[in-house]
């Protein structure tokens, strides 16, 4: 898989594979030593698993600002959850074309979350509707106003800034605003993290979101 991942990044424009690790330590590794962009992780590896690995990137000063794009399957609902509290900024399931890897590395690059709701609403919801209820409020939430919340709620629910700015009426400008405004008090560091919160929270939930 790696293999072919590396000939079709080769064969785009755009696009330079700088490193490659057969398990989560080297990668790990290799992204301190290169300094990647974004990393291709996948979640069952030998040696450290996927999730410890991308923990370590996104945990460490030096590297904290590379982004980890998961790839994994649907019935890896847990790892996909705990992945993103891990700091990871999105994934895709392994079976992707190759125009939506590419797509999906650029919006990861740029510094988007990817989201995809087919996927966010399938994995997410599968974890969490069988987990305990957590107590507690994510650091922030009691600072949002309510039409932060209402955007929140519509970002755990995997719409884009075009759809939320049409289902709640406002511009894609606006919706854009108050997203930055929700990652601040969060202190989110991108899309991703903010879905996290809202699940955390009990704001959206497998029932009722």
């Amino acid at each position: 898989m790696r293999e072919s991942f590396r000939t079709l990044l080769d064969a785009s424009p755009g696009f330079t594979p700088i490193g490659e690790a057969g398990n989560g330590a080297e990668a790990v590794q290799l992204a301190r030593q290169h300094q990647p962009d974004v990393v291709l992780m996948d979640v069952r590896m030998p040696v450290m698993d996927g999730i410890e690995a991308t923990r370590k990137i996104c945990a460490a000063p030096e590297t904290a600002a590379i982004r980890v794009l998961i790839l994994t399957t649907f019935d890896l609902d847990e790892y996909v959850y705990s992945a993103l509290q891990a700091g990871a900024s999105g994934f895709l399931v392994k079976d992707t074309t190759a125009t939506e890897l590419l797509t999906g590395i650029r919006l990861v690059a740029a510094g988007e979350a990817l989201l995809a709701p087919r996927v966010t609403r399938r994995l997410i919801d599968a974890f969490t509707s069988k987990s305990k209820p957590l107590s507690g409020t994510p650091r922030g939430l009691e600072t949002i106003t309510e039409r932060e919340r209402e955007v929140l709620a519509l970002i755990a629910g995997g719409l884009s800034n075009t759809e939320i700015a049409e289902h709640l009426h406002l511009g894609v400008g606006t919706v854009k605003t108050h997203i930055g405004r929700l990652l601040h008090k969060l202190a989110a560091r991108d899309r991703a993290q903010l879905v996290i919160a809202a699940y955390e929270s009990g704001l959206v939930t497998a029932q009722g979101r």
